[in-house]
């Protein structure tokens, strides 16, 4: 697949941005990225909400052989074949992808700051401590 077929592909959904990425493709729109190209194939985002759809059809999840090892992406799975006759379905997919990359991407961010929060918190709860332990230190050695 080149950029022309894939931009032609995505035409509906709107402008993308097709990069290089290891040997094939990342395909995003506003900075998120929500399909990807490997070996010929197109594999879109999808999460607990999409997933189902993708099994209704009979789709798989990306997967690669590494170690011996099949490894399984099921965060990327490739729509059914019958969808590049289809430029209304595709949009429509394409979108539900790039919303499931988007609720990722939120998901992420939300844990990043949760986590910020509870180290400072729990940085704060032991500052006093320190200053707590020193004062005490200091009052001992001046009432002794």
């Amino acid at each position: 697949m080149d950029r022309d077929f894939l931009t032609e592909l995505f035409a509906g959904f709107g402008p993308v941005t097709i990069r290089r990425m290891f040997s094939g493709y990342g395909i995003s729109a506003d900075g998120t990225n929500f399909a990807l190209v490997l070996r010929g194939a197109i594999y879109l985002r999808a999460d607990a909400t999409t997933i189902p759809r993708y099994e209704s059809e009979g789709s798989k999840p990306f997967s690669y052989e590494a170690k011996g090892k099949t490894r399984t992406i099921g965060s990327y799975w490739q729509p059914p074949e019958r969808l590049y006759d289809e430029p209304d379905e595709v949009t429509e997919w394409a979108r539900a992808a790039h919303a499931a990359a988007e609720r990722s991407a939120l998901a992420k961010r939300s844990k990043t700051r949760v986590k910020k929060k509870v180290v400072k918190k729990a940085a704060k709860a032991k500052a006093p401590g320190k200053k707590t332990a020193k004062k005490t230190a200091k009052k001992t050695k001046t009432s002794s």
